[in-house]
C-alpha cells in the first residue's frame, strides 16, 4: 500500500477543486485518500455553539467524501475533521503523507494563487510535497487521462519542472519524473541562466560567442543531471530546455500550456520567519496550472 494523499477541506470551491485533484492522484497511486477539515474556532466556542458548528462541517465533510466514493469507486477513502488549528493539524499530516493538496483562491482571472497564512505555514513546513489547486482546476486532475492525446495533437500538456544546477534537488526530480511516469504525459525539464555580475551589481559586457560557451555549459550540464533519471524511465518523453532568463518568469510561460508545474523548496531553518525561495514564490503569484512545491535538502 502507498503512503496516503491528504487533502485538506474547509467546503470552499477551491478545496474541493483540490480534493478532486487528490483523489485522482490517490487513484493514480492506488493509495489511500484522507480528507482533513481543522476548525481552530471550536477549541473556546460554548458548547452549544460546538454542537451546532460540528453537525454542519461533518455534514459538508461526509458530502464531500460521498461525492467523491461515486466519482471514484473503489478508492479507499477516509475523512477526518479535527478542532484544532488548521496550520498545525496539516504539516502533522504531512509527516504521515506522500502529498498534501491544497485549494488556494486565484489571484487573477487566468493567473496566480492567493496563499493565505495557514497555506504558507503549511508550505514552509510541510515535510512532503503540495499541490496547490484552484476552483475549476480540478479537470487538472485528469490530465493523466487527456494529457497524452493533448501532446500528440499538439497541446503540449505534462509536467514541468525547474532544475537547479548548482544545488541538488534530487527530490524534486524524482517526484517530476514519478508523476509524469504515472500520468504518461511527457516531462519538460527547464533551467534558467543569467549573465555573470561584477561586484554584485551588473552583468558583465559579453561576447556572442562567449555567451553561447556558456548556454552550451549549462546545456550539457543539464543533460548530465537528467541522465540517470532518464535511465531509470526510459519510456518517458523528456524534452529539456536551458533558457537566458528570470526562472521565474520562463517556468510561469512554461506552466500555459502544462498539467502540472513541480519547484523546489530547499529545507532550511530561518530566524527571520518563513520562506519558500524566489522562484516558488514567482510561480505561486503567476502560473497557470496547479503548483507542486518539493522540499529537498
Amino acid at each position: 500500500m502507498q503512503p496516503t494523499v491528504t487533502v485538506g477541506v474547509d467546503g470552499s470551491p477551491e478545496s474541493l477543486a483540490a480534493a478532486r485533484w487528490a483523489a485522482r492522484e490517490a487513484q493514480r497511486r492506488a493509495a489511500p485518500l484522507r480528507l482533513l477539515l481543522a476548525w481552530p474556532w471550536l477549541f473556546n466556542a460554548p458548547p452549544t455553539v460546538r454542537d451546532s458548528d460540528t453537525g454542519g462541517a461533518q455534514e459538508m465533510l461526509g458530502g464531500v467524501e460521498a461525492g467523491l466514493r461515486a466519482d471514484f469507486p473503489g478508492l479507499e477513502i477516509s475523512a477526518d475533521r479535527v478542532s484544532d488549528h488548521p496550520a498545525g493539524v496539516l504539516v502533522a499530516a504531512a509527516e504521515e503523507s506522500a502529498l498534501l493538496a491544497l485549494g488556494s483562491r486565484g489571484l487573477g482571472a487566468l493567473s496566480g494563487f492567493l496563499v493565505g497564512s495557514v497555506g504558507l505555514q503549511v508550505l514552509t513546513r510541510a515535510a512532503c510535497p503540495v499541490v496547490f489547486v484552484r476552483a475549476g482546476e480540478d479537470a487538472g486532475a485528469d490530465a493523466g487521462a487527456d494529457a497524452g492525446a493533448a501532446e500528440r495533437s499538439g497541446g503540449g500538456a505534462g509536467v514541468v519542472v525547474g532544475v537547479e544546477l548548482d544545488r541538488p534537488c534530487e527530490e524534486v526530480l524524482e517526484f517530476a519524473f514519478a508523476t509524469a511516469a504515472r500520468w504518461s504525459v511527457p516531462l519538460r525539464a527547464v533551467h534558467t541562466w543569467n549573465l555573470p555580475t561584477t561586484y554584485g551589481y551588473a552583468a558583465v559586457p559579453l561576447s556572442v560567442d562567449l555567451t553561447s560557451s556558456l548556454a552550451t555549459e549549462a546545456e550539457q550540464r543539464l543533460t548530465e543531471v537528467l541522465l540517470p533519471w532518464r535511465e531509470k524511465y526510459p519510456r518517458l518523453a523528456v524534452a529539456e530546455q536551458v533558457v537566458l532568463g528570470s526562472a521565474g518568469t520562463v517556468l510561469n510561460e512554461a506552466s500555459e500550456r502544462a498539467a502540472l508545474l513541480a519547484v523546489g523548496r530547499r529545507n532550511r531553518p530561518s530566524p527571520l520567519g518563513m520562506h519558500i525561495g524566489p522562484v516558488a514564490h514567482a510561480v505561486l503569484h503567476h502560473a497557470r496550472c496547479p503548483v507542486a512545491v518539493v522540499p529537498h535538502g
